[in-house]
């Protein structure tokens, strides 16, 4: 029964930490270089994760500056970054990118939230399914006779204090992130 529980308090960390890289895409105030993440380029054939072509550099509040490894992908990446989610058109000088991201509108904060609310929402959900079959497993084995219905009890009120730690962490993050939103 305990490496049920502690398999499914690792998989919720993991959904946890999934969501925290999510809201890390999501921009706000200020320019992330963690916003190229889940951006890929075509490097000689092969979709080919940003960060990996090139690096990234915070150079003020708004502007990235994107130094590839390898000039020949330096248009592949400008591509990438151009047909992104991000809305930025990155302005190419031979050597680096220059992204400089416009100020949010209050209606491009709003959106920002919806989406955060709704990444939230996914690992929640994540989360959720981990705990069901976890709690399956738990079930499986009471009626397998491996132990007994008592234990089982124990171990599914232990599971949900794991369910709760994790989804009040996930609305933890919701909550800081929705304020550095509305942050101006």
């Amino acid at each position: 029964m305990n490496d049920v529980l502690n398999d499914a308090d690792s998989k919720m960390g993991k959904s946890v930490d999934a969501t925290r890289e999510e809201f890390a895409a999501i921009r706000a105030g200020r320019a992330n270089p963690a916003m190229f993440a889940k951006i890929t380029a075509d490097y000689y054939g092969t979709q080919t994760p940003l960060q990996q072509l090139a690096s990234f550099t915070s150079q003020d509040a708004r502007t990235i500056l994107i130094q590839p490894f390898d000039i020949g992908a330096m248009g592949n990446i400008e591509r990438a970054i151009r047909d992104s989610d991000l809305g930025v058109n990155p302005a190419n000088d031979g050597k680096v990118l220059r992204c400089v991201f416009p100020e949010l509108t209050e209606e491009r904060r709003k959106e920002f939230i919806k989406l955060a609310r709704s990444k939230a929402e996914d690992g929640r959900v994540s989360v959720r399914n981990v705990r069901r079959t976890a709690k399956q497993s738990l079930e499986k084995m009471a009626t397998d006779g491996e132990v007994g219905k008592d234990d089982v009890t124990g171990a599914e009120k232990r599971l949900d204090g794991i369910t709760k730690t994790h989804t009040d962490k996930i609305d933890e993050m919701l909550k800081h992130k929705e304020a550095e939103l509305l942050e101006v």
